[in-house]
């Protein structure tokens, strides 16, 4: 088995002893296997995957500062195109 991309990072970054990751087996700065907590790394995944599915959908920077500069119906409509992906992708609780 293999870690994904997402998972890989979240390894990393729950566990700062590790260096290196190879398929699903994480290394020390000497090469020393370290064990990690699989079901705490999905867990982070999953309450966190929101954030790049909003990422994907939400209008871009640029289009959003160009609104809210536009003020009135256009601060408004973009207001809502937001809303709608903040709604589509709920935070977990």
């Amino acid at each position: 088995m293999s870690l994904t991309i997402q998972q890989t990072q979240i390894v990393y970054k729950l566990n700062t002893n590790i260096v290196r990751v190879v398929g699903d087996i994480a290394y020390d700065a000497n090469g020393n296997e370290v064990s990690y907590d699989l079901a705490a790394v999905n867990a982070y995944v999953t309450a966190n995957e929101y954030k790049s599915k909003r990422a994907t959908e939400y209008p871009s920077i640029g289009d959003q500062l160009d609104a809210l500069w536009k003020g009135g119906d256009a601060a408004a409509e973009m207001m809502a195109k937001v809303q709608a992906v903040k709604t589509k992708y709920p935070k977990p609780n």
